[in-house]
């Protein structure tokens, strides 16, 4: 019988965030864990008196859970070892600097090790996105700390020669999230290859899609979007293939095999079809 459960971290209280609970109870999902951490990537990967081992694993966490789930992995599956998080903004010479720097600083918010990026062919918008930057980042209340240093360590402006370059760069980065602030999104989306999910025009902004606007939002990181997809319900379905050849076909395809068998030295393999094929 296929089963879902749920390890989400206790708080303060001992018990697990309501809003937790709710979206357990939402999804109709009967069993949660109170335990967080690499300690329940280990409790799942392996069991426990309390918690029954499971076959897979997915979903975000800190580096610390990222690196369990990087350990487990062959005991279990996984969905990926997403983190730590990166946008990539590309922005033509119209865009809105307040906003463009809005979403960077959003996105450095996250942790010290995030990364926020904007390529513009822009010189002017670069300069301006600057200013903008630093006159909101002294209005925000709270982790301005931490967006400090995830802009000064990961953070950058790269000024290219147009949107082509803009986007060639952005395909080469293979960001966790694309933005594109630009007249028209949907031509340039059309040139992305690589990115684990785009993000078209100023409406449709980052924050919208961590928490709101449908798609899972984990997402691949670090270059994997190359070859990675996004979290998604492929994640919880897996293939079992089928093989059902009737006499004919098995006959016509059979010396092939053998062939092969045969150059492989794998003498029994090829037996195997000599006394099926006349």
């Amino acid at each position: 019988m296929a089963e879902i459960v749920v390890a989400t971290p206790p708080g303060r209280d001992g018990q697990p965030a309501p809003i937790m609970l709710a979206a357990a109870y939402a999804c109709g999902l009967q069993t949660v864990y109170s335990i967080g951490g690499a300690q329940a990537i280990a409790a799942l990967a392996y069991g426990t008196q309390t918690i029954p081992r499971v076959d897979k694993i997915v979903g975000p966490g800190n580096i610390f859970v990222v690196l369990a789930k990087r350990l487990v992995y062959g005991v279990v599956d996984i969905d990926g070892l997403p983190g730590p998080t990166e946008t990539l903004v590309i922005a033509d010479a119209d865009a809105n600097p307040a906003l463009v720097a809005a979403d960077l600083l959003a996105q450095a918010e996250h942790d010290t090790l995030a990364s926020a990026i904007l390529i513009t062919p822009s010189r002017a918008l670069a300069e301006a996105v600057q200013v903008e930057i630093a006159r909101q980042l002294e209005e925000l209340p709270g982790r301005t700390d931490v967006i400090a240093e995830s802009l000064h360590g990961q953070g950058g402006i790269v000024v290219c020669a147009d949107l082509d370059e803009a986007v060639d760069l952005a395909n080469q980065y293979a960001a966790e999230h694309l933005c594109l602030h630009v007249g028209d999104p949907w031509w340039l989306a059309g040139k992305v290859q690589h990115a684990g999910g785009v993000f078209l025009g100023e409406n449709s902004y980052e924050v919208l899609g961590d928490y709101v606007a449908g798609p899972s939002h984990v997402m691949p990181t670090m270059g994997t979007a190359r070859f990675a997809s996004p979290l998604s319900v492929r994640d919880f379905t897996k293939i079992i293939s089928l093989f059902a050849l009737g006499r004919v076909e098995a006959d016509e395809i059979g010396p092939a095999a053998q062939t092969l068998a045969q150059a492989e030295g794998l003498t029994a393999h090829a037996a195997a079809v000599v006394r099926r094929v006349k």
